[in-house]
């Protein structure tokens, strides 16, 4: 071969591969590209819906739901009804002096719920357990082991100080991350007096964990009198920024049923969730969300929203 043509072969061949590089980098820009658009957090929301009479609805479609998030319509992109997506409940009992009278009626029912919800349920259903007083103690960790949890009820002992925004904002840390969905229940009489953590600190993990929380307020006094009615209040709000909902007991009997309300509630859930899209420009951290329904006589029940930077 000349001279000529070598050289004529040598510069076709450098063409060629710059030819591949430009058509590699192209494909790799737009592959980059592509994954940047797509890279959008499905938002997850628990559902609970009931007519004016106060019972649980959990028939509907997914056309009966209209989805908003900072006013904005969102698309459901996902619609479980009654979804069977495994639960992990993590239960936090008030051990602080003023429960003393009370503890043993509390753990009795919550033996009786622990064995519901491992027996009944998804086979992934998991609980963890927890006393707060002056402190926050984990008792176990997230289990099947029903045995186990009813040992360590026994191991509540009622002593000084009331941690609950510490109980919340630790449990909350601790559910994250857990697959399906996420409960606190919180038996207390209300109130807060040895907590690190505030009441907005609490609600910011309870939330950024996808968290409902179901409080069982123990009322050892009708009246408004000698009740720390501030802590109910409290614990009303945690409730209901959070899709869940308050229930009321001052006997074994009530106790009892509070906890088989929560089982049922948890059991009639739908599961909706979408891609937040459209978002205004001046979007708040924590995305404002509502659940509407088309029917007037029905009303729906979840978080009040989610923070943008973390969406489970």
């Amino acid at each position: 071969m000349s001279r000529h043509h070598v050289a004529h072969a040598l510069v076709r061949a450098a063409s060629i591969l710059v030819s591949i590089l430009v058509s590699t980098l192209a494909i790799f820009t737009l592959s980059a590209q592509s994954t940047f658009h797509y890279d959008v957090k499905l938002v997850r929301l628990l559902v609970g819906v009931k007519n004016q009479a106060g019972d649980l609805i959990g028939s509907l479609e997914r056309d009966a739901f209209e989805v908003y998030d900072c006013g904005v319509k969102q698309e459901i992109a996902v619609f479980e009804r009654q979804t069977v997506q495994p639960l992990s409940i993590s239960v936090l009992v008030d051990a602080s002096a003023s429960t003393l009278k009370d503890v043993r009626l509390e753990t009795n029912s919550l033996g009786k719920f622990f064995r519901s919800l491992l027996k009944q349920g998804n086979a992934r259903d998991a609980a963890a357990l927890y006393a707060f007083n002056y402190e926050v103690t984990q008792l176990h960790v997230f289990t099947r082991n029903l045995n186990q949890l009813v040992a360590q009820l026994g191991r509540i002992k009622p002593t000084a100080g009331t941690s609950l925004y510490d109980a919340v904002h630790f449990a909350g840390h601790d559910v994250q991350g857990r697959e399906g969905r996420h409960v606190m229940v919180i038996v207390s009489d209300g109130g807060d007096t040895t907590s690190h953590w505030k009441y907005h600190d609490a609600l910011e993990a309870a939330q950024k964990a996808d968290a409902v929380i179901y409080p069982v307020i123990v009322v050892p006094i009708i009246s408004d009198a000698g009740r720390n009615t501030g802590g109910e209040h409290t614990l009303e709000q945690f409730a209901s920024n959070t899709g869940g909902r308050v229930l009321w007991a001052s006997n074994q009997a009530e106790l009892d049923h509070a906890f088989d309300e929560i089982l049922l509630d948890l059991r009639t859930q739908y599961l909706i969730a979408y891609y937040p899209k459209e978002m205004p420009k001046d979007a708040p951290r924590f995305h404002p969300v509502k659940v509407e329904l088309k029917r007037a006589d029905l009303r729906a029940s979840t978080r009040s929203g989610y923070y943008g930077d973390v969406v489970p």
